[in-house]
């Protein structure tokens, strides 16, 4: 098992990490596996939600990251209607698949989208639709399921998560309203220790071969459901979920999978207003990230003098290309590399780091390149701010990978389990009825 626990840490760490397969072949005799996220224009609940900013990242950020992370695809794709959600999916590094005007409506379902894309994108074999508003999935869920799809040579996979609600059924009759029990007996309510609950899809993620895409299905006969537990099944649909959703994604978000090793901030976003000057705070907390082992270098595309920082300071004259060259210096990968800019010629470096930030009043081709905005102005707590958010993520990150080396293997027998409604247990066995298969995975 430890072995087991081990090789799963690494294919998560290592970027070199081969693709989950799952048999399916393409007219080319290839397999094609891409996530496909859904973010229409036009919400009713929220407006513009899929790019509402939550936990200092635009909705949408949360699910591409994990996506592009899990290294499980062969593309990442956001279907989208709207020219702002189009530039905030490229910025997270995702394709943009313009949906057509019919697949935009209020009435449009899902599947109708799934398949316009799946009817261009012809080389396209598998199809994971990841729900946008699902901020707390992590890219070992996108493996786990598709390792589970390859295992068992299966059609479809789908996330669920277990509840242990008692639910109510009503009924209507002439003259009277009442209500029936549907899944307890009254007299003999269970204990939720000896009860199992229920499966209920939470959305997270539906995988689904193009064949079965074709036919109007989402689960097929050769299907399977993955388990996630309930601090990762997170679901926004109206506006008095943000706040709920922001805590939790703020414990168990993915943040993305290695530390920052490297801050390059443009000077420009230190210095106090109408003054050449670094402000006080900005160099205390550039010599707090030294202290936790993060690399500072201050860039500027002025010769003029700056006053001692403690922090290395170079001139640039080409701020895209001199930036790359520093970063392959570092011998670093760019999502150990944190920057903060504020203008049009930061624009390029905003998009490439893993990690990038613009003050509050940055120009605004560079608050929609940077993946975080912050509350403050540029020399009046950006970069502090900016500074104390790397190092929660650094902590976050070392808590992450330290939980992953305790995870225990789950268990990946195909199986059905029962309870009747007098708790006593029914014996887990394998089922093979037609057009039910059930794996219990427990992410």
């Amino acid at each position: 098992m430890a072995e087991a626990n081990q090789q799963m840490l690494s294919e998560i760490e290592d970027p070199t990490n081969v693709k989950a397969k799952n048999g399916v072949k393409n007219s080319d005799g290839k397999t094609h596996i891409a996530a496909l996220i859904l973010a229409r224009g036009g919400s009713k609940g929220i407006p513009l939600k899929n790019i509402k900013i939550l936990a200092k990242v635009p909705l949408l950020g949360w699910v591409v990251r994990a996506a592009l992370d899990s290294k499980q695809f062969d593309s990442v794709w956001v279907s989208t209607d709207h020219d702002d959600i189009e530039k905030v999916a490229e910025t997270w590094g995702a394709k943009v698949h313009r949906r057509s005007p019919e697949v935009s409506q209020d009435s449009s379902s899902s599947l109708d989208t799934i398949q316009e894309f799946a009817r261009k994108y012809k080389d396209v074999t598998v199809i994971c639709n990841i729900q946008a508003t699902s901020p707390c999935l992590h890219p070992f869920h996108l493996k786990g399921a598709l390792d589970l799809m390859k295992k068992h040579s299966l059609d479809s996979v789908f996330s669920v998560v277990r509840r242990h609600h008692f639910r109510w059924q009503e009924v209507k009759e002439p003259g009277c309203e009442k209500t029936e029990p549907l899944n307890l007996n009254p007299c003999k309510r269970p204990r939720r220790q000896d009860w199992d609950g229920e499966l209920c899809e939470n959305g997270s993620f539906y995988i689904a071969t193009r064949e079965l895409i074709n036919k109007g299905q989402l689960q097929g006969d050769k299907c399977a459901y993955y388990e996630m537990r309930p601090e990762y099944s997170v679901d926004i649909d109206v506006d008095i979920d943000w706040p709920v959703a922001e805590q939790r994604v703020l414990r168990f978000g993915y943040f993305g999978p290695k530390e920052v090793r490297l801050l390059l901030c443009n000077i420009s976003c230190c210095l106090n207003p109408g003054e050449e000057m670094i402000s006080v705070d900005a160099i205390a907390i550039m010599e707090m990230l030294k202290q936790a082992g993060v690399e500072v270098i201050l860039i500027s595309s002025s010769e003029n003098p700056l006053q001692p920082t403690g922090c290395e300071v170079r001139q640039l004259k080409d701020i895209p290309g001199d930036v790359k060259d520093i970063v392959g210096e570092c011998k670093l990968d760019w999502n150990e590399v944190a920057y903060m800019g504020n203008d049009e010629t930061d624009v390029d470096c905003l998009i490439l780091a893993g990690l990038s930030a613009v003050p509050k009043d940055a120009h605004k081709v560079a608050i929609t390149a940077g993946k975080y905005t912050c509350q403050f102005t540029a020399g009046v707590g950006a970069v502090k701010e900016f500074a104390k958010h790397i190092l929660h993520l650094n902590e976050k990150a070392k808590a992450d990978m330290s939980s992953l080396r305790h995870l225990t293997e789950p268990p990946t027998s195909l199986v059905s389990r029962k309870r009747n409604w007098e708790g006593e247990k029914v014996r887990a066995q394998d089922h093979k009825t037609e057009g039910v298969t059930a794996s219990l995975l427990v992410a």
